[in-house]
């Protein structure tokens, strides 16, 4: 029993759903439904509310139509009518993500801790949520997201294919739909430079112009019939990948003797949508098309040999063949964040900040507020013919501003730390930059709450605001081009300090609060330590 290694990753597509379970030696097995790699994702609604998936809801279909759902991955929000009952489309799919959950489970020999799904690069914060609620319908554990490019490009690295830090590739994943992704991969790992998606530049599309052409008389939609026939032409479909002819039984005449002349006539429109869209998202990423790396295909479609004539036609790029085009995706989503020996080098991810950490952060929030409170609240009065003045501690007000600054890099770093931990936050930055991005907003925070205690420390005090934005701006100025240097380090992801960023700028407690009880201790003793007349 090796539960407490296995890595289960599942993609959940339009038309199939695929997954593999992999251990840290490297090993991985796919998941097997009914003898096939691949589970149909459509679903049927028994009459007593049960959903049956995959081969068996198709055969079922035949008969009961009006309990079919062939594509249950439609808008998070909708649901769908099913013999008059209204249905959550999350419910559907939860069934698919079930019996694959059981299918690891088997494989694994008991409860799988760590699962990764695969979502299209353009789903934005509300789908992963909601996909999120169908994994925690169908029992599974809180899943990692893992951008279907991005494991793709994974499975590439995995699988010995140079992509040096800079290169950029292009993914078109042809699965029912068509998703086109250019990615460049960085030191921290891949960057989406942009997506476009397609749900007419796929397979689903071809089954539908095949089933057209097939049939004499046009089909009425909704029926047994319509099923019957679909299922013989995707079957009939994925077998002219590797045969010259096949023959196909269609419901309403004689079979037919499909070949692959057949195919091509199908295919070949909504291939050449395929390719718009790899010339579209090139040009969104404004990338020169001359210094892509490759045109990578993955997905069940796409091992068509039409796809590599159409997309190196029309799009000037070199089409290439992903090694096990429908696992692709699911296999890299296994390997991410969990090298096996001898798969290259590892990619250094911003570890998430312990909560020990995040409140040691308020230690100097709290220090600092207590030094300047004592000395507005402690001033030593003097008075003269010539009026009075007030003898301050500078010193306070110096150590306070420091210690406000070092609350605020802790603080934002930790919250860009966290996101950066994450890979599904659905951000267009990378963990650098969000790292990056925390430390400079938080530098500039820093500068606004010295500036704010100098204001009111001139206001109550009745002096002018010249001494207080000298003692309180100038001694965190250093602080402030330190982290500039540090975000700059952070953002071309140069190099991640062992333990993360947010261990890496985290004051010791010890020192704090050594340093504010001293600085109390030694205004007790003497009253001020800088006398301004």
């Amino acid at each position: 029993m090796r539960s407490g290694q296995v890595r289960l990753a599942i993609d959940c597509g339009s038309a199939s759903t695929t997954g593999v379970v992999a251990w840290t030696d490297g090993s991985w097995s796919p998941l097997s439904f009914d003898g096939e790699p691949g589970l149909p994702s459509a679903v049927l609604v028994a009459d007593d509310g049960s959903v049956v998936t995959g081969q068996q809801a198709w055969q079922a279909a035949v008969k009961q139509p009006q309990r079919f759902v062939p594509v249950p991955r439609r808008p998070a929000d909708e649901q769908v009518s099913v013999a008059g009952r209204e249905i959550a489309l999350a419910d559907l799919v939860a069934a698919t993500l079930r019996r694959a959950a059981d299918e690891a489970r088997r494989l694994a020999g008991g409860e799988v801790e760590d699962v990764r799904l695969v979502v299209p690069a353009g789903w934005g914060p509300r789908r992963r949520t909601w996909l999120r609620h169908v994994a925690h319908r169908a029992g599974l554990p809180q899943p990692r997201l893992v951008e279907a490019p991005v494991a793709v490009a994974s499975h590439l690295l995995a699988g010995g294919v140079p992509l040096p830090v800079g290169s950029v590739i292009v993914v078109c994943d042809l699965g029912g739909g068509a998703e086109v992704s250019v990615v460049r991969r960085s030191a921290v790992g891949f960057e989406i430079l942009s997506t476009l998606a397609d749900p007419d530049a796929g397979g689903d599309a071809i089954d539908a112009a095949m089933t057209a052409a097939l049939s004499p008389v046009p089909v009425a939609a909704g029926t047994g019939e319509e099923v019957a026939l679909t299922a013989s032409v995707r079957t009939a479909k994925h077998a002219l990948f590797a045969h010259a002819a096949v023959t196909v039984a269609v419901p309403s005449g004689p079979a037919v003797v499909v070949n692959d002349l057949v195919l091509t006539q199908a295919a070949r429109p909504v291939l050449e949508r395929a390719a718009d869209l790899v010339r579209d998202a090139v040009d969104a990423a404004e990338v020169d098309p001359a210094t892509v790396a490759g045109l990578w295909c993955a997905g069940g479609t796409a091992q068509m040999r039409l796809v590599a004539e159409v997309l190196a036609t029309d799009t000037g790029l070199t089409p290439f063949l992903v090694q096990d085009p429908p696992l692709a995706a699911a296999q890299g989503a296994a390997d991410a964040g969990a090298r096996s020996p001898g798969q290259g080098p590892e990619v250094v991810v911003e570890p998430l900040p312990s909560v020990g950490r995040a409140l040691a952060v308020a230690v100097s929030g709290f220090a600092s507020l207590a030094l300047v409170s004592h000395m507005l609240f402690t001033p030593v009065w003097n008075s003269a013919a010539m009026g009075k003045w007030a003898t301050l501690n500078w010193g306070e007000l110096a150590m306070a501003s420091v210690f406000a600054m070092l609350a605020c890099l802790g603080v934002g770093t930790v919250l860009g730390a966290a996101l950066a931990s994450r890979t599904d936050t659905g951000l267009p930055l990378s963990p650098g930059a969000q790292v990056a991005t925390g430390i400079l907003t938080a530098s500039w925070l820093g500068v606004a709450v010295a500036c704010m205690y100098a204001v009111v420390g001139s206001q109550y005090i009745g002096m002018e605001l010249g001494p207080f934005l000298r003692w309180s701006v100038v001694p965190i100025v250093p602080i402030v081009v330190v982290a500039a240097v540090l975000a700059v380090i952070a953002i071309r992801g140069w190099r991640t300090p062992v333990g993360g960023w947010s261990r890496f700028l985290a004051f010791p407690v010890s020192s704090v609060v050594t340093a504010t009880v001293g600085m109390l201790v030694r205004v007790c003793q003497v009253n001020g330590v800088t006398g301004v007349g």
